[in-house]
């Protein structure tokens, strides 16, 4: 499950119409502006300043985000990353979803050492845990456990923590 904050439409059109009156217009032309800055950027550290500086994503130091990472226009500062995680290309980390009849927010935390792969899509409200590993090309719909390698759409566990191999040792894999 989760962890969301549930919020009505503020009319009788679906939420999205409304959305000016959760965020201000002058912050998303903002954040829009360095989320942009950061997707082309080639420099892990200069993207992680941005992030950091201006969008108010608590990151830390040695993440690195791959080309074309998009964070959420609205809320980035209810995302938080750890420390030596790797976001692969055009992964998408959103922190809130406007439905029908209300929007829901929901803070995003990537824990220590977490690998995710390209064109991964992180929905709102979930965590994922140290040392994780995300497969490419996956949606995350709930929490992820520390350690353990997840994939599909949406996830499911590929394999749990305890059959995890030490980092670098792929000999197995080889054959």
């Amino acid at each position: 499950m989760r962890k969301l904050e549930h919020y009505p439409a503020a009319g009788r059109h679906n939420s999205l119409w409304y959305w000016s009156k959760a965020v201000s217009p002058l912050k998303v032309v903002k954040n829009f502006i360095v989320i942009q800055l950061c997707r082309y950027s080639p420099s892990l550290s200069f993207k992680n300043f941005l992030c950091r500086t201006f969008l108010g994503v608590k990151i830390g130091r040695h993440t690195s985000l791959g080309l074309m990472v998009m964070f959420d226009i609205f809320f980035p500062e209810r995302i938080t990353i750890g420390e030596d995680v790797i976001i692969g290309y055009n992964s998408t980390v959103l922190c809130h979803e406007f439905i029908r009849e209300e929007y829901r927010l929901g803070d995003v935390v990537i824990e220590d050492d977490v690998t995710i792969g390209a064109n991964t899509t992180i929905l709102p409200g979930v965590t994922i845990g140290k040392g994780a590993t995300v497969s490419a090309c996956s949606l995350v719909n709930k929490d992820v456990a520390p350690g353990s390698f997840v994939g599909g759409i949406p996830i499911r566990e590929i394999r749990k923590s305890s059959d995890k191999q030490d980092k670098g040792d792929f000999s197995a894999e080889r054959g």
